[in-house]
């Protein structure tokens, strides 16, 4: 939230400076409050689990928020009950017509699939132009991090030799940046993936920025430079348990996984794991919502202009 200080008080240019969002008593009253208007595309196959951890993240924090659940009509969850998906979700023809502060697109659990061989591709990428002009904010995870950078600037994923699984210690690159403010020069964060995405395309883009990266799973956190389209290679908002459980899954497969990496004492899969990514879980969602949904989209969302043309 906002600080709300006297407009000549000396801290006031040293706040600024930083980013950090002030406020004087004329503006603050003068200020219109309104919930903030998410939608959540959720292409999880544990649909229920997923809406659990965003919610958490996205409720730590002072601003009340709308929230709206998006499913897709071209593929139906195989592991989630209809009557939660009707119950609860809405499609894609039934917010079209509407506009929304935040987005968040879900991972799934598709990345051995070509982009275009995806079932749901086609829906997705409409829902993404659709995005550009009708949600000032979006933030894509995972799978979906792959695919709004192969959608909005051609950059291309890359098999993995065998699936990335585990915490991994990252870089903080841009501490500057208001989406890593307050984040350790160094922070562990889950991956859990068959692709990945590599730096000298993103940069041959010279639309991204790489706000994050680690030397063991390769680049984390991506920002467009017009600062609206924000993209997340990990899991942050995995519970403590869920590597666990995603590894005892593929073992009762029969695929072999190998132990997640730096997540079970002594990468004894019998141990107890440590959720040592909590905090910065929290400050990425946090900071989204503050420096990129909260102090910029406009009050009246019919004002809302396309991402183009900024």
């Amino acid at each position: 939230m906002p600080i709300k200080i006297p407009h000549g008080l000396p801290a006031w240019d040293a706040l600024q400076r930083e980013n950090i969002f002030v406020m004087d008593e004329s503006r603050a009253v003068s200020q219109d409050i309104r919930p903030l208007r998410l939608l959540v595309l959720n292409l999880m196959p544990t649909k229920i689990t997923t809406e659990t951890q965003l919610m958490r993240l996205l409720s730590n924090t002072p601003l009340q928020i709308e929230l709206v659940l998006l499913r897709t009509i071209s593929h139906r969850s195989q592991n989630t009950p209809e009557e939660h998906m009707e119950a609860f979700y809405r499609t894609f023809d039934e917010v079209r017509n509407d506009r929304f502060d935040g987005l968040i697109i879900t991972g799934a659990p598709v990345e051995n699939l070509g982009f275009e061989e995806v079932d749901y591709w086609e829906e997705l990428c409409g829902i993404m132009n659709w995005s550009k002009s009708s949600v000032f904010s979006t933030l894509h995870i995972c799978w979906a991090a792959q695919a709004g950078l192969y959608h909005h600037y051609g950059v291309p994923k890359y098999a993995l030799p065998e699936k990335r699984s585990g915490v991994f210690l990252h870089d903080n690159l841009m501490p500057e940046h208001p989406l890593m403010r307050g984040f350790d020069e160094q922070f562990w964060a889950p991956h859990s993936r068959h692709t990945e995405v590599r730096a000298e395309d993103i940069e041959a883009t010279g639309k991204l920025e790489i706000l994050a990266s680690s030397k063991e799973a390769g680049v984390y956190i991506v920002s467009s430079k017009k600062r609206r389209l924000f993209y997340v290679m990990g899991h942050s908002e995995y519970d403590t348990g869920t590597l666990g459980e995603e590894y005892r899954r593929d073992l009762l497969r029969g695929m072999d996984p190998h132990v997640p990496d730096h997540y079970y004492p002594e990468d004894d899969p019998s141990g107890q794991p440590r959720n040592i990514w909590r905090a910065h879980a929290h400050l990425l969602f946090s900071n989204w919502l503050n420096y990129f949904v909260y102090q910029n989209t406009p009050y009246d969302l019919s004002r809302l202009k396309s991402v183009d043309e900024e």
